[in-house]
């Protein structure tokens, strides 16, 4: 039983299938919310409202002819985009979406998960760089620069944003996180600044508006995917969709308190939270217009991070009175 149970984590919820599927209705949503915010109708054709058209975008890559440049490096362009993917989807399987009795999440939880899911999101940063470097194309080169860069700016608010509330719990264990604020939900209202600091971490990690700089169309053709075309295109597009979701589920899980219940009631609460997470990144998206580089490191650094140490010290404090 217990394999079958592992079987079904793995390749069903919160697997490869569920996170596929659930990733491109997210960007569904994120599109057609996003449109309506600019007064545009936006995904309207394939299904019921739009809703199979990233399902459809994604077929049609797959048959589209894949080329890869005549000077890159055929295994690691043609390797990356395989790589990136599988990391968001290991990410992905961290979250605990089953059961919140601490004892019951023991074959996907440990102490120190919420460390791992952290660095495993830091890695398809890593892929994107690889990939515009050895596309070796100079509009790829830049945007994998760019991408980079960025990385140094928005990652340290992120992760100290999200471990405060972890201090406070008192455990690097997700689980046991989510458990404590659904004891003490009221402690909560401690970790607001943090909440915020990390939906706009969440916004540069995922390139978007206004951080969308490292595969500005205008400028840079399309950045680190110039070159990529077919499948590996498609699937760098997957990535991107499930590291929204599991970047939204991680926020949803240490600063709203998880997903309590079975796996029905679970699922209902994940699906409604992160929704909450990904229609804020979608106002983001729509009320802001593209920054320069050194913008986004100056609001790193300027207003992100230490932010993010105001957290860090009032979750201390709060942690010192609860004791």
């Amino acid at each position: 039983m217990a394999v079958v149970k592992s079987l079904l984590y793995l390749f069903i919820y919160p697997g490869i299938l569920f996170l596929f599927v659930y990733s491109v209705f997210c960007e569904w949503f994120d599109r057609k919310l996003y449109a309506r915010l600019q007064n545009r109708i936006g995904p309207a054709y394939a299904g019921f409202a739009g809703i199979l058209q990233p399902v459809a975008d994604f077929l049609k890559l797959l048959f589209k002819e894949d080329i890869i440049p005549e000077n890159a490096d055929r295994s690691i362009f043609s390797a990356l985009p395989v790589v990136g993917l599988a990391i968001v989807i290991t990410a992905g399987l961290y979250l605990p979406l089953w059961y919140y009795n601490v004892d019951m999440t023991t074959f996907n939880s440990f102490e120190g998960d919420i460390i791992v899911v952290l660095f495993l999101l830091s890695l398809p940063t890593l892929v994107l760089f690889l990939a515009g470097w050895h596309s070796t194309n100079f509009f790829s080169t830049i945007g994998g620069t760019r991408v980079l860069t960025m990385l140094f700016g928005y990652e340290v608010p992120l992760f100290l944003a999200v471990l405060s509330p972890a201090i406070v719990a008192d455990s690097w264990r997700l689980a046991e996180i989510s458990y404590f604020y659904q004891r003490f939900p009221f402690l909560l209202l401690f970790q607001i600044i943090g909440f915020f600091v990390a939906v706009i971490a969440l916004q540069a990690k995922l390139e978007r508006t206004p951080f969308d700089i490292p595969h500005a169309e205008t400028e840079i053709v399309g950045g680190t995917f110039t070159e990529y075309s077919g499948k590996k295109l498609a699937f760098f597009r997957l990535m991107t969709d499930i590291e929204m979701v599991v970047g939204s589920g991680l926020i949803a899980a240490v600063f709203m308190a998880g997903f309590p219940g079975g796996v029905v009631a679970g699922l209902i609460r994940f699906i409604v939270k992160t929704l909450i997470i990904i229609a804020l990144l979608s106002l983001i998206r729509a009320a802001c217009s593209r920054i320069r580089i050194d913008q986004v490191v100056n609001f790193s650094w300027k207003y992100l991070t230490p932010f993010a140490v105001l957290q860090l010290l009032i979750s201390i404090f709060v942690k010192g009175i609860i004791q």
